[in-house]
């Protein structure tokens, strides 16, 4: 009987046991909510200080008055770009100028330019390679055969006198 009586003492202690942690687990749950509320009670004073605060700013405001003063700021903002832009463009005090007047002016000057670099260069030096002298026989013996050629390099040192009047003529112009 005592091992009964020792079991029922136990059945008895493990139902407290179950309750008193039934109610430890309700009192921790309670803890939590009113954890949670006390948050969410600190949460909306927050939000009313916060609220307060947006109306004290915007008590003087309204999306009228913002709009307007956007409008304003546009409007000098504009008005600072083109004072910028007037004062930044190059003024001639009345001569007008034509861009493509001036571009073909220039582009006559550099012409001008480069002609009298041409007039001015002497021929370039020539290097002629060097030449077996079998090669330079078997050239001198075609070139006695072309007659026709030997016409031509007088017409050549004709036209080389000629370019060199002009020169001199181009010379004295300038």
């Amino acid at each position: 009987q005592a091992a009964l009586m020792a079991l029922k003492r136990r059945k008895m202690l493990e139902g407290q046991l179950e309750k008193l942690s039934g109610s430890r687990l309700t009192l921790e749950a309670q803890v939590m909510t009113i954890e949670g509320a006390n948050v969410n009670l600190e949460m909306m004073k927050a939000m009313e200080k916060g609220k307060d605060a947006m109306k004290q700013i915007h008590k003087d405001l309204d999306i009228d008055k913002v709009d307007t003063t956007m409008d304003e700021i546009r409007e000098q903002m504009d008005l600072a770009n083109g004072i910028s832009e007037a004062i930044s463009q190059p003024q001639l005090f009345g001569a007008e100028i034509d861009e493509d007047e001036l571009t073909a002016e220039l582009e006559g000057l550099e012409q001008e330019e480069l002609d009298k670099q041409l007039l001015n260069a002497e021929s370039a030096p020539v290097a002629l390679p060097h030449v077996p002298a079998q090669k330079q026989a078997q050239k001198q013996a075609q070139q006695k055969q072309a007659q026709p050629a030997r016409k031509a390099s007088v017409s050549e040192e004709d036209e080389d006198d000629e370019l060199a009047e002009l020169r001199e003529s181009m010379r004295m112009e300038a």
